[in-house]
């Protein structure tokens, strides 16, 4: 008698549904239900073969213990997506919406070895000179401007009015960036991960940098990036440009969407109502349960070989499923004994994200902000009504509606003004910044 478990069904409208084929991470149907997905892709093993986009083959990790073997094993497991054997062999088409996030750059996330260390230590030596004081003021400052736009309204989507960019003008601050080049970094990272006119906005977010890199070498001052230019690795302009734009990128599409997971979470489980402490819980449990970085962590066997029951070529993709180690079995047991930090929701290994803790304290800070300065708010549509962006790297909403009591727009205060970082402020000489974006608007407001 055969005692063992049937293999589960695909989910609902998968294409592997009968075809033994690949499952597609991609669509409304994985959008709306992920963990179906990741529940199905188990019964292959700890590790399974899926698709991330139309002709984009890769094998991915869902067990908890192979991921952190793979993250871990830089000597097998390589960063370097030049090494990307579909790619070099033509058969990724050259409009692939996943190919933006895997394409080569010269900076820490695609590197290797001795080459990795020397960019991977100047990017945590400079973020580790953020003054804690400085971010919440920044964080603060940041959250007053942008619920002041609203809260008269009695309503709002917390991921555009909020979310969306609360981490952008935080960066903003700590990376010294003056108003028309503050600008020009929101337009270029709200439109690379939107997806609209990807191309134009990546264009502009390299050249705002080139511009601050300019900038910054003839008049440093205390920012992220005058710390970066300083470094004893001597990074060069190209280097420069590369980092920048990754640490901006990188650093504030996963926070807006542990953010606005966060603020979904609070909104659609009463047990947080209550509120105080159970705001940390709330971040845990969204880092667990619906982290904002899904799958990704793209890495290429150095050398043919068996791994995770899968068999792999030098060169394949092979990503880390960190919502499914999350929520996969070994998880579970460690959540349940107590280890409430040792989910895969940062990453492991030598690329694990170095700036964790920052992201964790604006996202306190942010909520905190939002429930004491709206106490009543709520979600203003069906829980159920709610959708989510298709993908399969990020986990976020595409919108989340929610009302509350009005209140009067508060405004820039003398003693906000005095907090400003001096290097985003125009000197003596220089010609008028163009005061229409962003960040050039949060500048004036600062000054009323």
């Amino acid at each position: 008698m055969d005692d063992r478990s049937p293999a589960p069904a695909p989910p609902p409208g998968c294409p592997a549904h009968g075809s033994g084929g690949r499952v597609p991470l991609y669509g409304p149907e994985f959008a709306a239900d992920p963990q179906s997905y990741y529940a199905y892709l188990r019964h292959y093993g700890p590790a399974a073969p899926v698709e991330l986009a139309p002709g984009v083959e890769a094998t991915l990790v869902t067990d908890y213990t192979a991921a952190l073997q793979l993250l871990q094993d830089s000597g097998s497991f390589r960063k370097d997506s030049r090494r990307w054997r579909d790619l070099a062999d033509g058969k990724i088409p050259a409009d692939s919406p996943v190919g933006p996030l895997l394409a080569y750059r010269p900076n820490c996330l695609f590197s290797d070895g001795a080459e990795h260390l020397r960019l991977r230590q100047a990017v945590t030596d400079s973020l580790a000179r953020v003054d804690a004081r400085r971010l919440t003021r920044t964080t603060e400052r940041a959250a007053a401007y942008l619920i002041a736009q609203f809260s008269g309204r009695g309503s709002a989507d917390l991921l555009s009015d909020y979310a969306k960019q609360l981490p952008l003008f935080v960066f903003n601050d700590l990376f010294g960036c003056p108003a028309d080049v503050g600008d020009r970094v929101l337009f270029g990272i709200s439109g690379m991960f939107d997806g609209v006119n990807a191309e134009k906005a990546t264009a502009v977010l390299l050249q705002a940098v080139s511009d601050l890199i300019a900038l910054k070498r003839s008049r440093p001052g205390d920012d992220i990036t005058s710390w970066l230019m300083r470094h004893e690795a001597r990074l060069t302009d190209e280097e420069m440009v590369h980092q920048l734009a990754l640490l901006l990128g990188a650093g504030a599409e996963p926070l807006r969407n542990l953010l606005g997971n966060t603020l979904h979470r609070l909104l659609t489980h009463d047990r947080y109502a209550h509120g105080g402490g159970l705001i940390e819980e709330a971040v845990d449990d969204t880092l667990w349960e619906n982290p904002p970085i899904s799958n990704y962590a793209a890495h290429y066997p150095a050398s043919d070989m068996e791994f995770a029951g899968q068999k792999l070529a030098a060169g394949d993709l092979v990503l880390v499923s960190f919502a499914a180690a999350n929520t996969g079995p070994a998880l579970t047991s460690a959540r349940q004994a107590g280890s409430n930090r040792a989910h895969l929701a940062w990453s492991a290994g030598p690329h694990a994200c170095p700036s964790k803790e920052t992201a964790r304290h604006v996202t306190v800070m942010a909520v905190e902000h939002l429930l004491n300065r709206l106490p009543d708010v709520e979600l203003a549509v069906p829980e159920d009504s709610l959708t989510w962006r298709p993908g399969p790297f990020n986990r976020a909403l595409v919108t989340l509606p929610a009302r509350f009591t009005p209140v009067e727009p508060v405004r820039g205060s003398a003693t906000v003004r005095a907090t400003a970082d001096e290097t985003a402020q125009p000197k003596a000489g220089d010609p008028a910044p163009r005061r229409t974006g962003l960040w050039s608007k949060f500048l004036n407001w600062l000054a009323e």
